[in-house]
């Protein structure tokens, strides 16, 4: 399989890609060029719309679709569409995307549409009840659909206890237990949450939470879950370490016990994917910065197969 970039005529991140209508479809955030300050707080990925794009086989031509939804079209946001995703039930797509609000506090919106590549049609006001960026959304064999996300330093995870918002938060040191990510339970139309979001757990091999210490193994940001043989796999970034990591559970809400590295780092600042099965072979999109020779906000989507062992162990990406 080519390691080349999948799309190179523009700059495209974070891909979450979905196999809907028997196509494989990908929903990345859109990087392009700006003179924002390159910071901790992420000021330089300054991403203003979404474009779909679609393959109908793996090495097969791309498609894209065009811009699904612009920032000009969403009432409440004030700038940055970071990382999305997206989901379908009841006949309907629905996008799912971060962005901060005239406070500069990042929620997470839903935009509705008919078809995978859409167009699509924002809600008027975000979620309410989410904050902090990266939504992935799994619907279950049975229908219910999760919503999983955070981030850290520039998502904000760091600064919410609760329903408060604490601009001096910080995220823990030490032998603390490490920040979680979040989960909840979307309402059947896929526009809400239908409880309180409530933290994942992440636990080592002794059953013990991961510390705030273990940047080799703790939750930093993009949220994935899937489905292996019954099981949940639970797969996110490390952030500053530059690893893809996953953890198995028995439930879509956790516990999670931490599984190992998926993927090695990367050319550039950033690490983001997602895990999808088609036509029988399983596969993981992610992003490095190829084609910027390094530029971390000047991203590009590349996809590699993975293989799991007998025991349903991930095979690191060679």
């Amino acid at each position: 399989m080519s390691d080349k970039p999948l799309i190179s005529h523009t700059y495209t991140a974070d891909p979450s890609a979905h196999v809907f209508e028997g196509k494989l479809y990908i929903y990345p955030s859109h990087d392009r060029e700006t003179d924002q300050p390159t910071n901790d707080n992420g000021d330089q990925y300054d991403m203003v719309d979404y474009h779909v794009f679609s393959l109908d086989e793996i090495g097969g031509e791309v498609v894209d679709h065009g811009p699904a939804l612009r920032m000009e079209d969403i009432p409440w946001v004030d700038k940055q569409l970071w990382a999305p995703d997206a989901a379908t039930k009841n006949g309907k797509y629905y996008l799912y995307f971060p962005a901060r609000d005239a406070e500069g506090i990042f929620r997470i919106g839903v935009a509705v549409g008919d078809r995978p590549e859409g167009p699509f049609t924002p809600e008027p006001e975000p979620i309410k009840g989410s904050y902090s960026i990266d939504p992935a959304v799994f619907v279950d064999e049975d229908g219910e659909a999760f919503m999983y996300f955070g981030g850290i330093w520039g998502g904000q995870l760091q600064n919410w206890q609760g329903e408060r918002f604490d601009p001096q938060g910080e995220e823990p040191t030490g032998d603390a237990p490490a920040l979680l990510p979040l989960v909840a339970r979307m309402s059947e139309d896929m526009k809400e949450f239908s409880e309180e979001p409530r933290s994942i757990e992440i636990r080592d091999e002794n059953g013990e939470l991961l510390k705030a210490s273990d940047h080799d193994r703790r939750f930093f940001e993009a949220a994935w879950l899937h489905k292996y043989k019954g099981r949940y796999y639970f797969s996110y970034s490390t952030g500053d370490t530059h690893y893809l990591c996953y953890a198995v559970g028995d439930s879509p809400y956790g516990p999670f016990t931490y599984g190992g590295r998926i993927l090695e780092p990367v050319l550039g600042w950033t690490t983001h994917h997602s895990i999808v099965e088609f036509k029988g072979k399983w596969y993981l999109f992610h992003h490095d910065c190829e084609l910027s020779k390094g530029v971390n906000h000047l991203r590009n989507v590349k996809v590699k197969e993975i293989f799991y062992d007998e025991e349903g162990r991930i095979l690191p990406v060679e």
